[in-house]
């Protein structure tokens, strides 16, 4: 590979961002664009035999998604550096991503010069990512405080186990109205309607 250009790739469905990404980092010094696939399936099935440095990849791409296809370019290609480039801004998007090995992430609606900058960036060794998902990211690792009484975590964790109201109360040497009160507290509380939405949401704000 040339030393004097970054060389890229793109995995984009869309033809016209395709192709206007392609023209512009083609058409930008310090940067080569000759590489570019409509889908995971062509991406994978020749990228880890060209001369590329870097790759732009979507998530929402017709078969395969663009984190499985990280996957398993990482696994080929482990020093390849793969920035997401995608609109997909929800958590699991970006966490997967990065746990399967991409380098950056970037929102679609990133500007060129940014976006060149952002490449120039992964290339060195950096991890760049918008303003909005790094916010995500950080929010994520915020303790939450749990709003629920130490006797309300109590009765989810046993509610969690699949216990009953009754066995609950007197698990806790409680009336049932009681438990039930607890209950309904930790609904209200958790803002959510049933049983499984309480569960479901106390772990994954890892409150039991």
């Amino acid at each position: 590979m040339s030393l004097d250009n970054i060389h890229i790739a793109i995995v984009e469905d869309e033809n016209e961002i395709r192709q206007t990404l392609t023209l512009i980092i083609d058409g930008s010094q310090g940067f080569s664009c000759k590489y570019a696939f409509p889908d995971g399936e062509s991406a994978l099935a020749s990228l880890p035999n060209l001369p590329v440095d870097v790759v732009l990849m979507d998530i929402d791409l017709p078969g395969i998604s663009g984190i499985e296809v990280t996957k398993q370019l990482k696994k080929q290609c482990p020093d390849l550096d793969i920035i997401m480039l995608t609109v997909q801004s929800d958590d699991d998007s970006i966490f997967e991503s990065l746990c399967v090995g991409a380098s950056g992430y970037l929102l679609k609606d990133t500007n060129p010069a940014d976006l060149l900058v952002h490449i120039k960036e992964v290339f060195d060794g950096g991890s760049p990512m918008s303003s909005q998902v790094a916010r995500r990211i950080i929010n994520s690792f915020r303790i939450i405080e749990n709003p629920l009484s130490e006797r309300e975590t109590e009765v989810l964790k046993m509610l969690s186990k699949g216990m009953n109201y009754k066995e609950v109360a007197e698990e806790v040497f409680l009336s049932p109205h009681t438990v039930k009160t607890h209950i309904k507290n930790i609904y209200s509380k958790l803002h959510v309607n049933n049983r499984a939405e309480a569960i479901y949401k106390a772990i994954k704000q890892k409150l039991i």
